[in-house]
């Protein structure tokens, strides 16, 4: 019988990002080489476990954004064009290094075999349509499928406006509900945001937990008796999970983690800017930027400019340590809290972004399989677990109010309030307040007002992302950024001048609704906040 139980949670997230009007834009690769990368890989590891009925448990968000670009056509059809042109480059590149660098041939051949794996598994197997792979685990009882706020917007500083915080919960429970055919348990909150009150909101949508960061929970009013490692529930019966710092420090630090071993496979270092121009330059961007194409030959090797070649081998017999050393760890915790542990069972929360699983992390993927196949076979101290099945094995736990609070540098918002983004906010708060204003307005709109208004509204909640502000504040696709934000402002600001002078323009909403086509359900009535009627003294 197990002592304690791990909560594994991978948040699976991307910003919306596809533009039609251009046949090939940069920013898309982002989800091409997630799909490639990190969401494909893990659907084959829970196939692989599956098939060997090892039994395994995962909590995965998938994002409102994430689901909508996986389910477009148009995004799913690039992705295809995107993997046969790495299998392009791979075929040349089997040619290129069995002549002039065999050393480099076999991870030249393990390129060209996965692309062409996948491509398969994409295209044939999974219809282009990777939602519905994830859904059928979470039929199966293997994953727990959760949501985030609609756009990822950061909901702390939206609380000024309640409604746009109601909207961004609203919106997303929404499409998990027709994309599942089932209401969303928990919601993972953008950048692990909270506020006190936040609660009531999820609560009205049905949630029944979301997680905070490690200081939510532990600076909550009264102080938790377990610390992170039991849930507790808001006083409106809401249940908050808090991440364990340790279990988490191990597995995302590129520095002290296992992601920095010098086996691993170096990121940085990439065919892409590595060989002459003209060999790699249908491959890279078109107007001939060097990029990041996905090979790359190279381990980590140490902080020297020096690498030497990445062994595939090697690399998978570290990752089956570290799986086995993050176990032990694991146990060792377990072992410990459950002496401490009265009417219930110690809960390890493990939180990590999904992307760095194969992504940032090459090896991330075979890590967890190996880490579920140690768990399922090795031990008997922890078990895996879903934040639901906990809450149903332990439903009584200590009422407390967590303190408001983030993940990100210090803690408390600073990464997404700070000199280079904090000139968004009275933006994105102006035009929160226009649309309930419509809302408000426009009950009964005819057809035509009634599209500028959903457009409207979908406008306001990709400018909410609080992707923009963190890009921005890290400094790395600036521009872009900040032209995302800037431009749905302004179709905002054009589509409510529109339908306040009732002249709408056709042909400019035909192509925001064309290139914008998150959400295509939504109801700007969600805004919509009915006048409380007041009553008189009897």
């Amino acid at each position: 019988m197990e002592k304690g139980y791990l909560c594994l949670v991978l948040h699976t997230h991307l910003p919306f990002v596809r533009h039609p009007e251009h046949s090939y834009f940069l920013e898309e690769n982002w989800f091409y080489e997630a799909v490639l990368d990190t969401y494909i890989p893990l659907i084959e590891i829970f196939e692989n476990l599956y098939s060997q009925n090892i039994d395994f448990r995962l909590t995965f968000s998938l994002t409102p954004p994430l689901i909508s670009m996986m389910q477009d056509p148009l995004l799913q059809e690039r992705c295809v064009r995107h993997i046969k042109m790495l299998i392009e480059l791979a075929e040349k590149e089997l040619i290129r290094t069995k002549k002039h660098e065999p050393h480099m041939y076999n991870n030249a051949l393990m390129y060209h075999q996965k692309f062409s794996h996948y491509l398969y598994l994409f295209q044939e197997k999974y219809q282009r349509n990777l939602v519905q792979a994830f859904k059928k685990f979470q039929k199966l009882g293997k994953i727990e499928i959760i949501t985030c706020a609609a756009t990822h917007g950061f909901l702390p500083l939206m609380q000024t406006n309640p409604n746009a915080v109601k909207a961004q919960i609203a919106v997303a429970c929404a499409q998990y509900e027709e994309t599942f055919q089932t209401k969303a348990k928990g919601i993972w909150l953008p950048e692990c945001g909270y506020y006190p009150g936040l609660e009531k909101i999820l609560k009205e949508n049905q949630i029944k937990y979301f997680f905070v960061d490690t200081h939510g929970i532990l600076y909550g009013e009264p102080r938790p008796k377990y610390g992170v490692f039991a849930p507790v529930f808001c006083p409106n019966g809401v249940a908050a999970f808090s991440r364990d710092v340790e279990s988490s420090k191990s597995v995302w630090s590129a520095k002290e983690g296992y992601p920095g071993d010098y086996n691993y496979r170096d990121f940085y270092r990439d065919i892409g800017y590595d060989l002459d121009y003209n060999y790699i330059k249908p491959y890279i961007h078109p107007d001939g930027i060097r990029i990041f194409t996905g090979l790359k030959y190279y381990k980590i090797t140490g902080p020297t400019e020096h690498k030497e070649f990445y062994n595939r081998e090697k690399a998978l017999e570290t990752a089956a340590s570290h799986a086995s050393n993050f176990m032990f760890n694991r146990e060792k915790q377990i072992e410990h809290l459950s002496t401490l542990f009265q009417d219930q069972k110690p809960l390890i929360i493990s939180p990590y972004d999904a992307e760095l699983f194969g992504h940032w992390w090459f090896e991330g993927p075979e890590w967890l399989e190996f880490l579920m196949k140690k768990i399922h076979f090795d031990q008997r101290t922890l078990k895996l677990i879903t934040p639901s099945e906990y809450l149903a094995k332990h439903p009584q736990h200590q009422v407390v109010e967590p303190s408001m609070s983030s993940w990100g540098h210090k803690g408390y918002c600073e990464v997404w309030l700070e000199g280079s983004n904090d000139w968004i906010y009275h933006h994105l708060l102006e035009i929160a307040n226009k649309m309930q204003e419509l809302a408000q307005e426009y009950q009964n709109p005819n057809p035509n007002q009634k599209r500028a208004l959903n457009q409207a509204a979908r406008e306001l909640l990709l400018a909410q992302s609080s992707d923009w502000a963190f890009i921005m504040k890290t400094k790395t696709m600036v521009d872009y950024a900040v032209t995302r934000t800037k431009q749905h402002i302004n179709q905002f600001l054009n589509l409510y001048q529109q339908i306040k002078n009732q002249q709408i323009d056709q042909a400019y909403l035909e192509n925001l609704e064309q290139k914008n086509n998150i959400f295509p359900n939504i109801n700007y009535l969600v805004y919509f906040q009915a006048k409380r009627e007041s009553r008189k003294a009897l």
